[in-house]
């Protein structure tokens, strides 16, 4: 609860505590344990399995060997975001899928043992780096050509990186207040806390990147002014800042947040404002992928009396992963499966009442693969709410085409690529990340930072 003081409502460091720092990661001894169960493998299929290509074989070997620094810069050159990706990679459904040490049997196709703990080892080898102040990276001769790189995510601080490494002068512009993107904005602390972050930042920015804040290049056609400012190349990694939302007029609607909004307030200064909103109240969460799951948890940690997940479809259909899943039942949140949302309860103030819901039956797969969700007819009925948050997905701001009015974007303002390179159709400017792909990993916004950085080389070279 609040402390009143001479009128100002301050919250005490009890819900603050729950978000500083994610779980410790391995020590030397608990990673030197576990390469040791490697297998060694002559074609590792862990290392096809990785979006980014940090070669976890490699690496893995190398630190077996007793080659610690040189385990260390293969994933470093490889992925200058290694660190990142060892806490937040999906490791279960990528590399670790594919580690032989499962022993996957037509018997046992789930493996008679658990995988080589794959994200965890790479994370530890980053944390040593730092711990021991090994600088793995050397940078080639200074280049002429200036490089802008638009959005300072994932995405844009990997292509920054790799075009710093071959010498170019780089200028990442971001348009918020800090740099990280999504990595500060879109997740959890506890989860991946600002230490971390700042870390694995400070690896690109000690390549020579300079990162410039509060510079959003969103004037009409700000990517081609930036050519004819005279930078080389442009790449685009805006990434999609604008939330999914059933209401046109959500922003009118008292207690609706997206979980955009709801969980960069965690982050940039507004904890105290979405503590009060939140604190004892009754809490709907409309998803069921790893930012619903991040939204019911946090809402959760900072005092909502009842925390509910609304998902349409079932528990073993949800995107979220399995341990998320678990955490989340662990901190008491109320699982609605097989319901869907229909529309919102509110009262003459426009404030949140609750949710109507109408229930469904799985159908037919569809074009994900997972079986489609049927409404079941007159099923409908009230959730009692006080606050709504909406993690249905993320789209293009709505205006994102006329900053680059000359480049070719689809049907829902995703810019359009050659896959092979990032290059879009205007001489100069790639792009890639979620701005190209949709929602999707970190690891795969790290690759295509990395292949658009190899596609400007050459395109400055010719």
């Amino acid at each position: 609860m609040p402390v009143t003081y001479k009128g100002w409502r301050i919250w005490t460091v009890k819900y603050e505590d729950n978000f500083k720092t994610m779980p410790k990661g391995f020590g030397y001894a608990q990673a030197t344990a576990e390469v040791n169960r490697c297998l060694l493998c002559h074609d590792a299929p862990c290392s096809k399995e990785c979006p980014a290509d940090t070669k976890p074989a490699e690496f893995i070997r190398k630190f077996r060997l007793k080659n610690v620094t040189g385990a260390i810069r293969t994933i470093k050159e490889n992925n200058i975001l290694g660190g990142a990706c060892g806490v937040l990679c999906p490791t279960n459904r990528l590399c670790e899928k594919a580690c032989s040490a499962k022993f996957v049997s037509d018997d046992k196709p789930e493996g008679a043992d658990r995988p080589i703990q794959i994200g965890k080892i790479q994370r530890f080898l980053v944390e040593y780096a730092w711990q021991t102040g090994f600088i793995p990276i050397e940078k080639k001769d200074e280049k002429t050509e200036k490089i802008a790189v638009v959005g300072s995510g994932p995405g844009g601080l990997s292509c920054a990186a790799e075009l710093a490494k071959n010498g170019y002068p780089v200028t990442i512009f971001e348009s918020r207040p800090e740099p990280g993107g999504v990595l500060r904005y879109g997740v959890i602390s506890s989860r991946f806390d600002m230490d971390f972050l700042e870390r694995e930042i400070n690896d690109v920015t000690a390549l020579g990147v300079d990162i410039q804040c509060n510079s959003p290049i969103d004037k009409k056609a700000g990517a081609e002014k930036l050519l004819d400012d005279g930078y080389s190349a442009v790449f685009m990694a805006t990434g999609l800042w604008a939330a999914a939302s059933l209401k046109n007029n959500k922003n009118e609607i008292f207690g609706l947040y997206s979980s955009v909004d709801y969980l960069s307030a965690l982050r940039d200064g507004r904890f105290n404002e979405m503590v009060e909103n939140i604190e004892d109240k009754t809490v709907a969460v409309i998803g069921g992928g790893s930012v619903a799951m991040d939204c019911i948890q946090t809402a959760s940690k900072i005092g909502a009396k009842d925390v509910y997940l609304v998902y349409r479809r079932s528990y073993a259909q949800m995107p979220a992963e399995p341990e998320e899943r678990i955490e989340a039942m662990e901190d008491g949140v109320h699982f609605i499966l097989l319901n869907q949302l229909t529309d919102y309860v509110v009262n003459k103030d426009n404030q949140i009442e609750g949710v109507k819901l109408v229930r469904t039956r799985l159908g037919d797969s569809d074009e994900s693969g997972r079986r489609k969700p049927e409404i079941i007819s007159d099923s409908e009925w009230v959730l009692d709410a006080d606050v709504v948050i909406e993690a249905i997905g993320n789209t293009a701001l709505e205006n994102s085409p006329e900053w680059y009015p000359s480049v070719t974007v689809d049907e829902k303002n995703l810019i359009k690529v050659a896959p092979e390179t990032g290059k879009t159709n205007v001489d100069g400017i790639f792009a890639g990340g979620d701005a190209v792909r949709g929602p999707a990993l970190v690891v795969q916004a790290v690759q295509d930072g990395k292949t658009a950085a190899r596609a400007i080389v050459e395109y400055l070279k010719n």
